[in-house]
């Protein structure tokens, strides 16, 4: 099966970017045993998209995030994912368009993947804020800390890279965030500088 698949948004992003960008996607919230696969989601579950529109609709979908999930949790997991890079020529892989880090296990062999990587760029949005302290990042993987979480109050807006949803586009200018809604690599630090990402919700 496809480890590395494309949304709409970054096939529109890789168009507009002239790069390779690909997402890495297991189950939103919850597998379908039960087992929490976002353990820090708190607000944002009653909104999350990936919960919604083509994830609902097509159970093939579902089924696929879940068989990448059990995948993630197997040894052979680095292997896999540095043949499947190798194979697609990335340039650049978003951890998770759905789901998250789960435990420091799993964010440790996505260290090793960057490591094994070192031309190729990675990013990720995450609720596991407390999973990455005292962690050393690669730096050609770039973390974004969401906010929704359990752990909002330690994000340091100040100083942490962090994500925030707003309504609209003029109260994300409005309150200094760079607009990553529409090209996803907006998010990152290779395109931007500041710590401050914002999504309009949709």
């Amino acid at each position: 099966m496809n480890l590395l698949t494309q949304n709409q948004k970054l096939k529109d992003t890789s168009k507009a970017m002239g790069k390779k960008v690909f997402n890495f996607s297991i189950p939103a919230y919850k597998s379908m045993t039960g087992k929490l696969i976002c353990p820090f989601a708190k607000d944002c579950v009653k909104f999350c998209y990936a919960q919604k529109g083509n994830y609902k609709r097509f159970p093939i979908v579902g089924q696929q995030m879940e068989k990448r999930y059990q995948i993630s949790k197997g040894a052979n997991f680095i292997n896999l994912m540095n043949d499947e890079i190798k194979r697609k020529k990335v340039d650049f892989l978003r951890i998770h368009d759905s789901g998250d880090f789960y435990s420091k296990a799993y964010i440790k062999k996505w260290f090793a993947i960057a490591n094994d990587n070192p031309n190729v760029k990675f990013y990720a949005y995450t609720k596991s804020f407390i999973l990455f302290q005292g962690l050393n990042i690669p730096d050609n993987l770039d973390i974004i800390f969401s906010e929704g979480g359990k752990h909002d109050k330690l994000i340091n807006t100040k100083i942490d890279r962090h994500a925030r949803i707003f309504d609209n586009e003029s109260d994300l200018i409005k309150n200094g965030y760079v607009n990553a809604s529409k090209n996803d690599l907006m998010a990152t630090k290779f395109f931007n500088t500041s710590n401050k990402v914002g999504l309009i919700f949709h």
